[in-house]
């Protein structure tokens, strides 16, 4: 078997890529995910100024990412990890975020859940939590 591409070194560790083919992509959902963007959800642009542009150990990551019928807070194609920040949106909604993570599981894609809390009052530990992560499922 092929040894997996190297995508980052996080603090040494080598990240091997887990790239995800053919997702299912639902096009009446761009104008939506477009306006999720342009909202800004606070919590969501805290993260986003820390992982845009490659910022995060070279990785890519999507904001407003859609995957069937559902939009991925953000997503690193590479890794097939959807990151979801979780705030007032997600109250009362517990049903629908376990099917809906349901179906990304299925796919082999994986999910990491913050809350929007942690992200705006406990960042660094937050990024922290992440490297330990995505070091921990893909080496």
């Amino acid at each position: 078997m092929p040894e997996k591409e190297i995508i980052a070194i996080i603090n040494g560790n080598p990240v091997h890529k887990n790239f995800i083919q053919n997702l299912p992509y639902n096009p009446a959902l761009t104008g939506r995910a477009k306006k999720l963007r342009k909202a800004g959800v606070y919590s969501e642009v805290v993260f986003w100024q820390q992982v845009h542009k490659s910022k995060f150990y070279g990785i890519d990551f999507d904001r407003q990412r859609i995957i069937g019928n559902y939009i991925a807070d953000f997503y690193i194609k590479s890794l097939g990890l959807i990151i979801e920040i979780d705030g007032e949106s997600h109250n009362d909604k517990d049903l629908y975020d376990e099917k809906r993570e349901a179906y990304f599981v299925s796919m082999g894609i994986k999910v990491y859940r913050i809350t929007s809390l942690r992200v705006l009052h406990d960042l660094n530990n937050v990024m922290n939590e992440l490297e330990k992560y995505i070091i921990n499922t893909y080496r």
